[in-house]
């Protein structure tokens, strides 16, 4: 069976939970930049967690199932429609051969995704299907996905199981968010005044905003003055290359700071001023253009229980969705 793309979407992919352990050798782990709206779209219609589904930020695709199928849409609050038919999101629904799934426009949050039971089949690249488009890896061509294409599906039982998530374990997306970040390891080199300015300023999300990075608009950052060590350049902000983590904050020139997401590069010389706890990660990837953001510094035992409640949260989902 195959779902085929009648309209693309904007940038619509094709990704699971990433693959990992190419990192140290320039290539991103890639997977969904809303890992929870991955994870509970695939409990949703009976898949494995790691099973790949459809990403579509802003704007979501239309597409015809040759066969019948099970779907579920989490993420972004947007209409679902069936034939033209409103369906529940967050919710197990049927469709039959020649249905067609489609869309209205986003409304809060940034981006929608699609599972559908057996998950999108294509062949896993070092481990995943996640697609890289930057280097052609992964999904289906290595791109995102356009009018015409094929998606195979996996084999499945196909029985209908009725899952719906309670809406008290559904997000809410904002406008004003806060996110928490852990200062280093480069944050010394901004004045003192930079420092409180970061922590202290609302920043505006711009339309640079894809799956490499986040770029972010507020008041200038400086730098302390120095010479700047051999190997590194001549912007205030460069350091001779270190590695960049999922989430690390840099500052180009100490204007417009960007968070790097699942798609960015590995390492350079740009100093990481903080970096965004994990936890908060698919709470950037769910914030649209215009979005007002905060950055509250937190140490790395709260970022470590954070994780620890987020953990006991899905498990919870677990519980209602699989148990």
């Amino acid at each position: 069976m195959f779902i085929e793309v009648i309209e693309p979407g904007l940038a619509t992919t094709i990704q699971d939970l990433g693959r990992i352990g190419a990192y140290n050798v320039g290539i991103p782990p890639s997977g969904a930049l809303d890992q929870r709206s991955a994870r509970i779209a695939n409990m949703l219609v009976g898949n494995p967690e790691t099973a790949a589904v459809l990403e579509a930020p802003y704007l979501a695709p239309k597409l015809s199932f040759a066969g019948p199928a099970i779907i579920a849409v989490a993420g972004a609050v947007a209409q679902v429609l069936i034939n033209g038919d409103e369906r529940p999101a967050w919710s197990a629904i049927e469709v039959g051969e020649g249905d067609v799934l489609s869309f209205g426009f986003v409304s809060a949050g940034a981006r929608i995704y699609i599972a559908v039971a057996g998950g999108i089949d294509t062949p896993p690249m070092l481990g995943s299907r996640s697609t890289y488009a930057l280097g052609g890896l992964g999904g289906l061509h290595g791109k995102p996905l356009a009018a015409g294409d094929q998606l195979p599906i996996g084999d499945t039982a196909g029985v209908f199981v009725p899952r719906e998530l309670p809406e008290e374990h559904r997000p809410l997306w904002s406008r004003q968010v806060e996110l928490r970040v852990v200062l280093g390891l480069y944050d010394y080199r901004l004045t003192d005044l930079a420092r409180e300015v970061l922590l202290k300023s609302e920043w505006r999300l711009t339309p640079v905003a894809d799956r490499t990075g986040f770029r972010y608009d507020g008041p200038q950052l400086d730098f302390i003055e120095r010479e700047q060590p051999f190997g590194a350049g001549s912007d205030p902000s460069n350091i001779v290359d270190a590695g960049y983590p999922i989430g690390s904050i840099q500052v180009p020139s100490g204007s417009e700071p960007i968070v790097l997401h699942r798609d960015a590069v590995s390492g350079g010389g740009y100093a990481q001023v903080g970096t965004v706890i994990s936890v908060d990660m698919d709470l950037v990837g769910q914030c649209a253009p215009g979005t007002m953001t905060r950055l509250v510094s937190v140490t790395l035992d709260e970022a470590l229980e954070a994780r620890a409640q987020a953990h006991e949260r899905l498990d919870k989902v677990r519980a209602i969705l699989t148990g």
